[in-house]
């Protein structure tokens, strides 16, 4: 065995020393250390699947419920271990999702058909976005593992890592984001730049997407559900802006010395909000930014497709679209970074010794943002609540650095899109994302 083999084998074992330490550290942290505040949806779940697998009473089915119909699945697989005890289904949960991030991760390191699928070996994957994962997990706290997120966010790593791989490997990820979908919304949006990535949009991401979601149709229209389908959507409505959100971080700030601007309970949603002078108004403002920002992601993967830069796209889409997704939410809760890890992982593995300017960046501000994260929650959520300065001012650093998260997303995509015309047939025929050599100095 050489030693350069060796060097690998031995990365590769500290590697998952590592993932099996930060896991079981997030787990101590949830079951035992903050259960009552980190692992608090996890109790929910439970309950829920409690009352479905007890008492015949299931959400969608049976009620309306604040989520997909497909959450269901998730929920119900630690619910067979326990539905009575709270530690033994919070353990059992935590088991699911280590299962599910060690599959992500062994893909992640596994070697793969070049895109084109002419099926020659990868050589030379990096591991430093495995090692970064685990980073941003462990920064995180028990919230990266402690939400139905936790779910969804190895899923779109696993979709995004096969598409950037070979063709075929595309129509899997168009299934696995639309399941992912159907548990939480946010994987949905990744269909956009993936199918602006592909030479056959329609066959290689929108049949086996529309093959998902007869699936889920089918199996909720036979247990009675299909009148609560679609009643998660109507959940939002309601929402004001929450104190995490990106939206509300000015009004946050204002409260320390306003007394016109406060934070109380929607006790509907059992969700802290801000309320003030402009809210509401900001609030309507989002709700049309986010579809504003989708228009002009559209436009820039449109023009990286006519360029024949579509497989280069991506990646940066993937970022830009997610931190879309969290900055102009109305709800900004501390899961959602966990989407984020996707697009940067990714990126970090399959950057083949050269990393974009604007990958680096959002790799090293995430990490920041993972960390401010885990102070504000768990660890410090009612003092901000009853108007910490210092904890106030982390919570709105944290803010500025998803915006900055954004950005780094904005410009990988528009260099991507501004990279001169180069030829369509050789640049499609890298696959849907292969990483692309550097096209403009700035990235």
């Amino acid at each position: 065995m050489t030693a350069p083999v060796r060097a690998g084998l031995t990365s590769r074992t500290r590697l998952w020393v590592a993932f099996a330490l930060v896991h079981g550290w997030l787990t101590v942290l949830g079951v035992v250390v903050a259960p009552s505040s980190s692992f608090y949806d996890v109790d929910l779940y439970r309950f829920w699947m409690y009352q479905g697998l007890d008492q015949g009473s299931w959400p969608v089915l049976d009620h309306t419920w604040v989520y997909p119909a497909g959450a269901i699945l998730p929920m119900v697989v630690p619910g067979l271990v326990s539905t009575w005890s709270t530690a033994g289904y919070a353990l059992a949960w935590c088991a699911m999702i280590a299962g599910l991030n060690a599959g992500a991760l062994a893909l992640l390191l596994s070697p793969g058909s070049r895109p084109g699928g002419r099926g020659r070996s990868l050589t030379g994957v990096s591991t430093l976005g495995a090692w970064w994962w685990l980073a941003y997990l462990l920064l995180m706290g028990p919230v990266a593992i402690g939400r139905l997120d936790a779910v969804v966010a190895p899923l779109m790593m696993v979709a995004l890592a096969l598409a950037t791989r070979s063709e075929r490997g595309v129509a899997l990820a168009s299934a696995l984001l639309t399941f992912g979908a159907w548990i939480k919304v946010a994987p949905g949006a990744l269909l956009l730049p993936l199918a602006a990535a592909v030479r056959r949009p329609i066959r290689r991401v929108v049949v086996p997407a529309a093959g998902v979601c007869v699936v889920v149709v089918a199996a909720v229209a036979a247990g009675g559900g299909m009148s609560r389908l679609f009643d998660f959507l109507s959940t939002q409505e309601s929402r004001g802006l929450q104190v995490e959100s990106t939206g509300a971080t000015p009004w946050m700030l204002a409260s320390l010395v306003r007394r016109d601007v406060v934070i109380r309970l929607n006790e509907k949603l059992i969700t802290y909000e801000v309320s003030g002078p402009g809210t509401a108004s900001a609030a309507r403002v989002l709700d049309l930014l986010l579809p504003a920002l989708v228009a002009a992601l559209a436009v820039a993967l449109l023009v990286a497709r006519r360029r024949g830069h579509a497989a280069e796209s991506l990646l940066p889409a993937a970022l830009t679209l997610l931190a879309v997704l969290i900055v102009t939410n109305k709800v900004g809760s501390p899961q959602f970074l966990t989407w984020l890890a996707a697009p940067v992982a990714v990126v970090l593995t399959t950057s083949a010794g050269w990393l974009p300017r604007w990958a680096s960046v959002a790799a090293v501000v995430g990490l920041v943002a993972a960390g401010l994260t885990q102070i504000v929650f768990p660890w410090e959520y009612i003092p901000l609540l009853t108007g910490n300065v210092v904890v106030s001012t982390v919570l709105a650093l944290r803010n500025v650095c998803l915006l900055v998260i954004l950005a780094c997303g904005g410009v990988g995509l528009v260099s991507v899109a501004r990279a001169p015309r180069g030829d369509v047939v050789a640049a499609e025929s890298r696959g849907p994302a292969q990483p692309a050599a550097p096209v403009e100095s700035t990235t």
